[in-house]
């Protein structure tokens, strides 16, 4: 059985601009001034990263903000490409990491239910076979007939994580996303992750928690500044007896 996740000596790099001419009297102004000329930035948010993720393990990430969490998330996602190395991921890939992403505002719940499933390669007919349980799930029937562009931050999470678990992943990739919306709900697709995880699911977990990630994964990776500092194995743990 091949592995689920492959990143191999992985770097993304970005170009942050500043002063960006965005007219030809900038531009020309910045011939004679040195502080109107459009600066590059290098900035490496992925650093030789490597690890491999086999089929139904879970993976905690963790690290303070701008550590490359998120970035490294969207690479295995196919939304970014790295600059150096490779991400293979094998199975269908349901990445909640940014609201709104794959809605459309103008639409509503109901119908974005349906475009949302189409990115993940389903057809209509298919989708119409799990609606009754998205809808369900989300706890948004009342509003189900409403356009995105009204929904909170809350409920657009709600519907996201809805349609992503109704339409059995083989990986789940879950950015911080799932800390927006009300306690109940998180408790509740935190349960519905852990049952899934029964039945196979490969888990790749964001979390600033590390009671999150000794409670839902199987090993975690700290970054700092792209790079990987420490990894942990909690089932190692837990057969030295270092936690009940």
């Amino acid at each position: 059985m091949p592995s689920a996740i492959i990143v191999e000596h992985v770097s993304k790099e970005f170009i942050l601009r500043h002063n960006r001419a965005m007219g030809l009297k900038t531009r020309f102004l910045g011939i004679f001034h040195k502080n109107k000329r459009e600066k590059r930035e290098y900035f490496l948010a992925l650093d030789d990263l490597s690890f491999t993720l086999e089929q139904g393990e879970a993976l905690g990430l963790l690290g303070h903000n701008g550590s490359g969490k998120s970035t490294l998330l969207q690479i295995i996602a196919g939304i970014l490409q790295p600059s150096k190395g490779r991400v293979v991921a094998n199975g269908r890939v349901a990445p909640l990491i940014q609201l709104g992403v794959g809605f459309n505002p103008e639409l509503t719940g109901y119908e974005n239910i349906f475009l949302n499933a189409s990115l993940y390669g389903f057809l209509n007919k298919e989708t119409q076979k799990r609606i009754k349980d998205i809808i369900e799930f989300s706890e948004l029937k009342h509003f189900i007939d409403t356009p995105l562009k009204n929904y909170s931050s809350g409920m657009q999470m709600r519907l996201g994580f809805a349609i992503a678990v109704n339409l059995q992943p083989d990986i789940l990739l879950a950015d911080e996303i799932l800390a927006v919306g009300d306690q109940a709900f998180q408790d509740k697709c935190l349960k519905k992750i852990a049952e899934m995880r029964k039945n196979g699911l490969t888990l790749v977990l964001v979390t600033h928690s590390q009671e999150q990630a000794e409670k839902f994964c199987d090993r975690s990776i700290i970054l700092e500044n792209g790079k990987k500092i420490s990894e942990e194995n909690y089932i190692e743990k837990n057969i030295k007896g270092y936690k009940k």
